[in-house]
């Protein structure tokens, strides 16, 4: 044991004496997103604090300190920086994603003032809140909408998309998308409850120029989630990522939002899109960041299939196309069946596939109930259902009847049960992103692959101003011993270093180092299987 650890060591004065060579620059002055990890709330579905069976601000202000406690000493709580709240907008629907009203908040949620005090509470802990801001169109309830399709000559005819004829041509996925009504056909790209708006024409863009603003200035929001945007401006039958969309993002869009607060962040969702697709959007000053779809699939499919490759390449990808504070990756979101159920309830697999999200550039986002494995699969009601608290009635969730029944499991897989188990996976969680807020080369870091010959290991180095840190984890079912672990074209330079075990028993000890040169190291050090190392560097 002392002599794999000996080797241990040694391999990490190798790295650390590297530095020099490796690293690239890094921005003295990152965004404050760059330091930050999103969860992304459901409010209906999150916690109750009246009864009703429907979640509500209140309901989230009361768990604030479950997310973070504003105590950096603590480790009770998630650590979570940032809250992405899915739409609070008044809505005839469950979900809120066809907006009626863009001037308050859905009174089954709370009112103005519980939001404010939601936000105010969240600031106090350190955490930033922003919205889904749903642009591309609104509810066919929408009194804009209600005028335009009742009177030809109404003054918001012209902010919808109307033809006299039925274009007759579909949409993206081959869905319908000229719906009819008494006054002729209009254009919505997902439902005929959706009508899009038209941003042809300059009033609808100041109208929502005027939205941001309130949001923004009025009520304190620090940011939006740009829900479908590639869709919102069509050329004909090309119905995403037109020039157009482009075009009123860079000189609309993000000239607006920054120039109302410089420091709010817009974060776009590009469902569907090729990285370089991507990298338009955002190397183009049109909004901030855009969730990593690809970075996601990859994150999942090496830690179903036990290969760390499909991560590997994915991140040496994205870092090509995008910088650190461009990239949201996550694991899966509302729209897709929960993580746990893609890897078939396995606790091992999801420990994986946390330390590959968490681990890596870019500032990640969680969805609520990932962290302690809820599952659910399509249809998107039941990967929305209420957060499981605990094993009393309703999962803890409500007093009342909820909206919809918790998942049968939340007995077992629940808040409550996992909090003082320090094997569960919301205390591999917790371990994970309280280590990214305390080291910066976790958060803002350079990637480096490290090249090793197990076939089951996963090996990177993330490197910032100050520190360095070595990540490696076992993906396989199996333990790993005798690797290599190499790195090429770096310099070694002479002088005492500290290894310090950041996930796990700590080792301090200092080691002299004095050759020069890359490194191809072969350790006997055994790695378990299914566990994460990650090792600082001094």
């Amino acid at each position: 044991m002392r002599k794999s650890i000996l080797l241990l060591l040694v391999l990490a004065s190798f790295l650390t004496s590297c530095l020099p060579a490796v690293s690239t620059e890094v921005a003295t002055e990152s965004p404050w997103w760059s330091d930050a990890v999103f969860y992304e709330i459901f409010v209906r579905s999150f916690y109750d604090s009246n009864g009703d069976g429907i979640g509500d601000f209140n309901g989230i202000t009361e768990k604030l300190d479950y997310l973070n406690d504003g105590n950096p000493a603590t480790v009770t709580d998630l650590g979570v920086t940032g809250i992405w709240l899915m739409p609070i907008f008044p809505s005839p629907s469950y979900h809120g994603y066809d907006v009626t009203d863009y001037y308050n908040v859905n009174p089954q949620y709370g009112t103005m003032d519980d939001f404010k005090r939601l936000l105010e509470e969240a600031h106090k802990r350190g955490i930033r809140v922003i919205i889904d801001l749903v642009i591309n169109h609104t509810s066919d309830q929408h009194p804009w909408f209600r005028d335009a399709k009742r009177d030809k000559n109404s003054k918001y005819r012209d902010w919808y998309i109307w033809s006299e004829t039925d274009p007759g041509y579909k949409g993206p996925w081959n869905e319908r998308v000229w719906h009819s009504s008494t006054t002729g056909f209009y254009y919505g790209i997902f439902t005929a409850n959706m009508p899009d708006l038209n941003f042809n024409n300059r009033k609808v863009t100041k109208e929502i120029e005027n939205v941001m603003d309130f949001w923004l200035t009025d009520v304190g929001v620090d940011g939006f989630r740009m829900d479908a945007i590639k869709h919102l401006i069509e050329e004909g039958k090309v119905q995403e990522n037109t020039q157009s969309t482009h075009e009123w993002l860079q000189k609309n869009f993000h000239p607006t939002y920054k120039g109302l607060n410089p420091e709010a962040l817009a974060v776009g969702e590009l469902f569907g899109n090729d990285m370089n697709s991507i990298g338009k959007y955002v190397n183009n000053k049109q909004f901030d960041m855009a969730f990593n779809f690809q970075l996601a699939s990859s994150f999942i499919s090496s830690a179903n299939s036990r290969s760390p490759s499909y991560a590997s390449r994915a991140l040496e990808l994205s870092g090509k196309i995008l910088d650190n504070s461009e990239s949201a990756p996550f694991l899966t979101n509302h729209d897709q069946d929960r993580v746990m159920s893609e890897l078939r309830g396995d606790v091992n697999k999801a420990k994986v596939a946390a330390s590959l999200l968490l681990t890596s550039p870019g500032t990640p986002f969680l969805y609520y109930g990932e962290e302690i494995g809820m599952q659910g699969r399509k249809p998107d009601e039941n990967i929305r259902l209420p957060m499981q608290w605990s094993d009393a009635e309703n999962a803890g969730f409500t007093t009342g009847k909820p909206w919809r029944a918790p998942n049968s499991d939340y007995a077992q897989t629940n808040i409550t049960a996992q909090t003082d188990d320090p094997a569960s996976l919301l205390s591999h969680y917790r371990a994970l992103i309280q280590l990214r807020n305390a080291h910066p080369a976790l958060r803002v870091g350079n990637y480096l692959p490290v090249q090793t010959d197990a076939d089951r290991l996963f090996a990177s180095l993330r490197v910032s101003e100050d520190e360095a840190v070595l990540i490696l984890i076992n993906t396989g079912e199996e333990a790993i011993s005798n690797f290599t672990l190499k790195v090429t074209e770096t310099s070694l330079a002479a002088g005492e270093y500290t290894l310090t075990n950041l996930l796990g028993v700590p080792l301090n000890l200092e080691l002299p180092i004095g050759d020069k040169g890359g490194f191809n190291v072969k350790s006997d050090v055994e790695i378990p299987a299914y566990q994460t190392i990650i090792l600082e560097l001094k």
